[in-house]
């Protein structure tokens, strides 16, 4: 069965991809449908120096939930069909090890996320945007939703 893989922020454009990924559902059944939600792990010894690496789980855990709560909700009220992962890790190199290991046929993403600070926008002038990088580290069609 085809499967395809929605990165998911909790951002408004990660809901359009959300939105994207529905409209293709009617279009194409039957379609496996991934969630996922990446959490940037938290390098710093000082969190590290306070907080168990349990406690620090169940944060990224709880936040990856939170992020996914409204594509859940989405997907439940038009009975669609889906699998939901919460992950840490570098976010490009996560979504494209899932396309990976899932199988998918398709990716389907924002363009843009939750990065919105100075920093985030800088960096990503610097390095290219998330979307940039799934892009050419993955071997399928990317689907790239303002």
């Amino acid at each position: 069965m085809p499967s395809v893989l929605v990165p998911v922020d909790g951002s408004d454009n990660s809901m359009r991809a959300v939105e994207a990924a529905c409209r293709q559902v009617a279009h194409r059944q039957p379609l496996t449908l991934h969630l996922l939600n990446v959490q940037p792990p938290n390098h710093s010894g000082v969190v590290k120096k306070y907080l168990s690496q349990d406690l620090i789980d169940k944060f990224h855990q709880e936040e990856g939930e939170t992020a996914l709560r409204s594509a859940r909700a989405r997907l439940d009220n038009a009975d669609i069909a889906y699998t939901s992962h919460v992950e840490v890790g570098d976010v490009a190199q996560t979504i494209a090890r899932y396309v990976r290991e899932l199988d998918c046929e398709q990716v389907i993403m924002g363009t843009r996320g939750l990065g919105s600070s100075n920093v985030a926008a800088i960096t990503g002038l610097l390095l290219g945007s998330i979307a940039t990088k799934v892009l050419h580290l993955v071997e399928v069609p990317v689907t790239l939703v303002k």
